[in-house]
């Protein structure tokens, strides 16, 4: 952090800034050495003359199997573990402001010094966050001034600001006073820090038929190990999501460690951690989102600590899918059946969805024919053309197709065709679909 203050005139008072943050552990680089170190030359093997020195072992593991410096790492005492590790157990206070990134809390401790011989009077104080886009008021006792800060004492108080933008940013903190001479007096004094971005989020869509799947790859910029709390998609409106993760053996505490999720770490300064996420369109909601043509999926809302447990919150913009074709109608499978025998009528339900904003047909559905020097694997029973009625705006009409099955095997059917009587418009063949023929 930068500080900067205007030095025009002389002033009884000085702001103070310290950042409040949570401490780090103090870890000493141990040395480790072995007793016979001290007393034995290079040269001359312990393991062979232990018993000539009767020289005391280190550990219980520091036999003669083991003539390596190995058993050297390990202490039986608990405490000296620790030492020999070299976490000592203190904690030691922020010595610097240290970096500052996108989704923590900027806290900081201010102080406001009379370094003068004389009180001051009736001191206003206020301090705000200024960024490239705004000014957010952090403090203001313009409607109870404090009343006074003797020779040498001060006046103390927390602000806190979620980071929200990257970027620079501006403490300011200002003074309005009355000397002991009875001048008013203004200090600004000014406080630059810039933000970082913790991490960077970078995203893959693909679709596949009537599924689209969202990969999220999350990338740990800070140096420093981030334990992920949440990373939680959240779908627009008319979509669903569903996480989806490796298979896991089924064990007995399975439900335990549902609800006691453990974090996801994510190492210091380039760790990576993978997501992927399932989105459907919600019944409800399909025919209109795809009527509007959006392509919005939705946001990630990412939470996380650090190593000695400080918050961080992050949301990503909106995630944009593939472009969503706005088409007149839409035709669904509704019901197929499980067995379907060769040479056998069957029949299918389907659905015919009105997709905008107006009344459409009435319709005539056929199947097309194949192309020269294809047989047709599939005909429709009975009548070849069937006729529906006409579908009001944004609505749907379910209806009967009779098909019969002339091959054996896995059969396609891709030449459904909807033509509107009303506006001598075709539509090309809408679906495919897919079943299996067997004997009788």
């Amino acid at each position: 952090m930068t500080t900067t203050a205007v030095a025009a005139t002389a002033h009884s008072l000085a702001f103070r800034v310290m950042r409040l943050c949570r401490p780090s552990l103090h870890v000493d680089s141990p040395l480790r050495f072995h007793p016979t170190d001290l007393f034995l030359p290079e040269d001359i093997d312990y393991y062979t003359n232990n018993n000539l020195f009767h020289l005391p072992k280190l550990t219980a593991d520091d036999d003669e199997s083991d003539p390596s410096f190995r058993s050297r790492l390990f202490i039986d005492d608990e405490a000296e573990g620790f030492e020999s590790a070299g976490v000592s157990g203190l904690l030691v206070l922020p010595q610097s402001f240290g970096a500052i990134y996108l989704g923590d809390t900027f806290c900081s401790y201010v102080s406001v010094n009379n370094s003068s011989a004389f009180e001051v009077r009736d001191i206003v104080i206020k301090a705000e966050i200024q960024t490239e886009r705004q000014r957010v008021l952090l403090l203001d006792t313009s409607k109870s001034p404090v009343e006074s800060i003797r020779a040498g004492g001060r006046y103390d108080f927390i602000v806190e600001h979620d980071i929200k933008e990257l970027g620079a940013h501006t403490l300011v903190c200002t003074a309005l006073y009355y000397d002991h001479e009875g001048d008013r007096k203004h200090l600004p004094q000014f406080f630059k820090f810039i933000v970082a971005n913790p991490l960077s989020v970078r995203t893959k869509v693909r679709v596949v038929k009537e599924m689209t799947f969202l990969e999220a790859c999350i990338e740990n910029h800070t140096k420093s190990n981030l334990f992920m709390d949440q990373v939680e998609f959240q779908p627009a409106q008319h979509w669903t999501a569903t996480v989806l993760k490796a298979d896991i053996h089924h064990t007995e505490n399975n439900a335990v460690r549902e609800i006691f999720k453990p974090p996801t770490l994510m190492r210091y300064s380039g760790g990576i951690h993978n997501f992927l996420y399932q989105l459907k369109f919600a019944t409800q909601g399909s025919a209109q989102a795809k009527a509007d043509g959006s392509n919005i999926l939705g946001k990630l809302q990412i939470t996380w600590r650090t190593n000695l447990g400080e918050p961080g919150r992050l949301q990503t913009q909106q995630i944009l899918g593939s472009p969503i074709l706005r088409k007149d109608i839409d035709l669904q499978v509704l019901k197929i059946p499980s067995a379907i025998l060769l040479q056998s009528p069957f029949v299918v339900q389907l659905n015919l969805s009105n997709q905008t904003d107006r009344k459409l047909g009435p319709f005539e559905v056929w199947l097309s024919t194949p192309e020269i020097g294809e047989d047709k694997a599939v005909m429709i029973d009975g009548l070849q053309i069937m006729a529906l009625p006409s579908v009001d705006a944004s609505n749907s009409l379910d209806f009967h197709l009779n098909l019969i099955a002339l091959k054996l095997g896995i059969q396609k059917v891709s030449g459904i065709v909807v033509f509107d009587t009303s506006e001598k418009k075709t539509y090309e063949p809408i679906i495919d679909l897919e079943f299996f023929v067997d004997l009788d």
